[in-house]
């Protein structure tokens, strides 16, 4: 597996996933930039997500859900705050009600996501940014560092073919 930490910080409100690919920066990118891509690592095993809005530019948004092994779905929503191909992406995370209205009852993260050379291949670091020490351990409870784990942890099989 590649990814090779993740550090909790309830001091600074942060969750630092840590991940390193034997591939270049633009191949990494491209599992972001491409929502077809993006479906097939964004969730955990057995929770696949669908892509049904990609828009990568500041100001645009992303929306998609994930699907459970009984059929349930999960919404989420992106809104891009900043964006530097082929190195950078920041946005806010959120969750969803059942048609893709943000969800005003959960909280939202904001993500910073840079890809660096790295032993001749790529680094991805994924910081979470929580506004609140209760909506971290809220989302950690409910299993967000596991998640993201695993669903980073599907990448090399994706970058190998």
């Amino acid at each position: 597996m590649s990814v090779t930490s993740v550090d909790k910080d309830l001091d600074n409100l942060t969750l630092t996933l840590v991940a390193d690919f034997d591939a270049p920066i633009e191949h990494v990118w491209q599992l972001w930039a491409d929502p077809r891509r993006l479906e097939r690592w964004w969730g955990p095993p057995g929770y696949p997500a669908t892509v049904e809005e990609h828009d990568l530019t500041a100001g645009g948004e992303v929306g998609y859900f994930m699907t459970g092994p009984g059929g349930e779905k999960y919404r989420g929503w992106w809104r891009i705050a900043s964006v530097a191909p082929p190195t950078s992406l920041e946005f806010v995370d959120g969750f969803a009600d059942r048609d893709g209205t943000p969800s005003t009852d959960m909280p939202t993260t904001t993500v910073r996501m840079r890809l660096t050379a790295h032993g001749g291949g790529t680094r991805m670091e994924l910081r979470s940014v929580f506004d609140s020490r209760e909506d971290m351990e809220r989302l950690v409870d409910m299993g967000m560092a596991e998640g993201l784990r695993q669903a980073v942890g599907q990448i090399d099989a994706l970058l190998a073919a």
